[in-house]
């Protein structure tokens, strides 16, 4: 764990070793395979970052109580339903350094025990009337589906615009972190005001986070120090590619869209896109993007009382878009 994260855990480090074990008991089958697999996955656990926004949420705006923890199993749960049905759909046999659980398993057994997680995420709030947890986690799924499908649809056109290019991204990643964010002060019995307040404040720091992920692709390097470009590789259209086909001259403009419809898996084409996309101002302006909506969630957070829970979500922002993996 890296000293700044362990900063951001302080006021909530002895919650968090609790919650491990309660989140571990909320995924626990009495099917042997399940239950393999489900100690797999808490055993390769990563950040833990959307449960660090819910307690932090909730100590900003009241007390922890028991459904705090409930609100943090049931994202989680959910979070990792996710990234198991992602590794299915991208054919992806890594997770954070491990191999994934399609890669050890196979599709068939991945698929199920993702849909075994979005299920016990639906119980735990149902078995416990948490009915607004309930809506909040009903809407986070019905979104993250439809972002992922919108993205897809626009993969294949590359007719996409900086407006859409948000609603992706505000869908596919910053509604879970606005869910944290709203479910954390709904646990702590926050007022529908407060609770909305802090909803806005988690997509406003999950776009700024979705925002650094695709500054990655043009950052990140390989073991002889050129920029992965997995993105372009994927035709996932990010917002430095966004920017420079919307401001580039016509003649570029085809050529960046034949590169990427035909030339995609062509390393050396794909390192010339980035290249251009640098050398244009591409990143500048993301960097500029990612910045105003980082400011946006400070404005919403700075409106709270300054406190020990409130100085953790401010480091925990500046962590989303200076981190480096």
């Amino acid at each position: 764990m890296s000293k700044v994260t362990e900063r951001i855990k302080a006021p909530i480090s002895d919650e968090m070793k609790l919650f491990e074990k309660r989140f571990y008991e909320s995924m626990k089958s009495k099917v042997p395979l399940l239950d393999r697999i489900t100690q797999f996955i808490v055993r390769r656990k990563g950040k833990q970052m959307r449960p660090m926004f819910i307690f932090l949420t909730a100590k900003l705006t009241g007390k922890i109580t028991d459904k705090t923890y409930r609100a943090a199993s049931l994202i989680e749960l959910i979070h990792t339903a996710t990234l198991v049905h992602d590794d299915v759909v991208d054919e992806s046999y890594m997770r954070r350094g491990f191999f994934s659980i399609n890669a050890l398993w196979k599709n068939k057994i991945a698929v199920l025990v993702g849909d075994y997680l979005l299920s016990k995420s639906v119980l735990l709030a149902t078995d416990n009337q948490d009915l607004d947890l309930l809506s909040i986690i009903s809407r986070v799924i019905r979104e993250m589906a439809e972002g992922e499908l919108l993205q897809l649809e626009k993969s294949r056109k590359l007719d996409i615009t900086e407006k859409v290019y948000y609603e992706i991204i505000r869908q596919k990643t910053a509604v879970l972190i606005s869910a944290c964010c709203e479910s954390g002060a709904r646990s702590a019995y926050a007022s529908d005001e407060i609770a909305n307040k802090l909803r806005l404040f988690g997509e406003y720091a999950g776009i700024a986070f979705q925002i650094k992920d695709d500054l990655f692709d043009y950052t990140s390097t390989n073991i002889i120090g050129k920029p992965v470009g997995i993105d372009i590789q994927e035709r996932k259209m990010t917002l430095p590619l966004i920017y420079i086909l919307n401001t580039t001259d016509p003649e570029h403009k085809k050529w960046l869209i034949n590169s990427i419809k035909n030339y995609n898996k062509n390393k050396k084409r794909v390192a010339e896109v980035i290249d251009f996309v640098k050398k244009n101002g591409g990143l500048d302006y993301a960097i500029s993007i990612m910045n105003e909506y980082k400011q946006k969630a400070l404005d919403i957070l700075l409106s709270f009382p300054k406190n020990e829970n409130r100085d953790s979500l401010e480091l925990m922002l500046t962590y989303v878009i200076e981190r480096e993996n």
